[in-house]
């Protein structure tokens, strides 16, 4: 904010924003369907795409690190069981709500609006998670080793990142020739792998433009009051939505579905769960993702896993359960 004037950082925050949203619907961003993938399919293709968003936003606060750019960055948590606890109530909330905080805007883009009650119920989780009686989760007092590589690693990662960038372009052209890579390499940018990128990219440009924000820490400060700029951060998180509409729109995924009363209250008891995982990490899979794991925190990873195991325990689980009744049947 202060190598420019506050007014252009905010519109190119809100760019970022909108990207971002955007990039989510276009490439089906979601930890429901990445577990559900490795679980059903074998592949791990969409988690490793997530892998790679978080590579990136590591490598951006290295180079941020070395350009002296570094913002603010949230703090680190002690490891507790109300860490495996919140894991494991923000992957039954996915399940129940059949997609991730990033897949709720997918699905918003998408046209079904039940979507639009999981925020509502994440945040009215944020405003009663004091039903717990949970410890207020441990501030460390710890600096990531990310934070601590050299400028050697900087350089190291921004050569990677323009291999990473212009191989598809150079990839395309010697497959297309002169015509039509244009179009090929704009439909890859989208694929779930690709798509999980630009979100990492524009993660790291909007935390150097706005601070660190991720949208479920949005919805939690609005329950608590805590943002001293909370108008902004709610205006990013309506550009964000706006920019999954606009990604279901252009790809002609947009197809409006009037929610039905059990929709509505399954996202809205989704969104509660999570509300209340969220807060016991803290952090939802977005704030792990993009913030704790590159970061190399241990609260963002054991939350993030217990999430997964969760949600492919509960694909699992009703499979298994079918295979066993028939034994039992006299």
């Amino acid at each position: 904010m202060d190598l420019m004037p506050a007014s252009l950082a905010f519109v190119l925050a809100a760019a970022c924003a909108g990207l971002m949203g955007y990039a989510i619907q276009r490439g089906g961003t979601c930890t429901v369907a990445a577990v559900e993938e490795l679980v059903q399919k074998r592949s791990a293709r969409r988690l490793l795409g997530m892998a790679e968003a978080a590579l990136w936003v590591a490598g951006g606060l290295v180079l941020a690190q070395a350009l002296h750019l570094l913002p603010h960055l949230p703090a680190a948590y002690a490891v507790s069981a109300w860490t495996v606890a919140g894991g494991a109530l923000l992957g039954l909330g996915a399940w129940i709500n059949r997609a991730c905080v990033f897949g709720a805007i997918a699905r918003l883009g998408n046209g079904e609006w039940a979507y639009a009650a999981t925020p509502l119920g994440f945040y009215l989780g944020c405003l009663s998670v004091g039903w717990f009686p949970a410890p207020r989760p441990r501030p460390l007092a710890q600096v990531s080793p990310v934070l601590q590589a050299s400028a050697l690693l900087a350089l190291a990662f921004a050569a990677w990142a323009a291999w990473r960038l212009l191989r598809p372009a150079w990839h395309l052209t010697r497959i297309e020739g002169r015509t039509g890579w244009v179009r090929r390499l704009a439909a890859a940018v989208w694929e779930p792998h690709a798509a999980t990128c630009v979100i990492g990219i524009t993660f790291v440009v909007l935390m150097l433009l706005a601070g660190t924000w991720a949208y479920t820490d949005t919805l939690a400060a609005a329950a608590h009051g805590m943002a001293t700029s909370l108008a902004t951060q709610l205006i990013l998180l309506l550009v964000l939505y706006a920019g999954g509409v606009l990604g279901g729109w252009t790809a002609g995924r947009l197809r409006g579905v009037a929610p039905s009363p059990g929709q509505l209250l399954r996202c809205l008891a989704g969104g509660l769960l999570m509300g209340w995982g969220s807060l016991l990490i803290p952090g939802s899979n977005d704030g792990m993702i993009l913030v704790g794991m590159p970061l190399l925190r241990g609260y963002a990873w054991v939350g993030f896993g217990t999430m997964c195991l969760v949600i492919a325990a509960a694909l699992v689980l009703p499979q298994a359960l079918r295979r066993v009744r028939p034994i039992f049947t006299f």
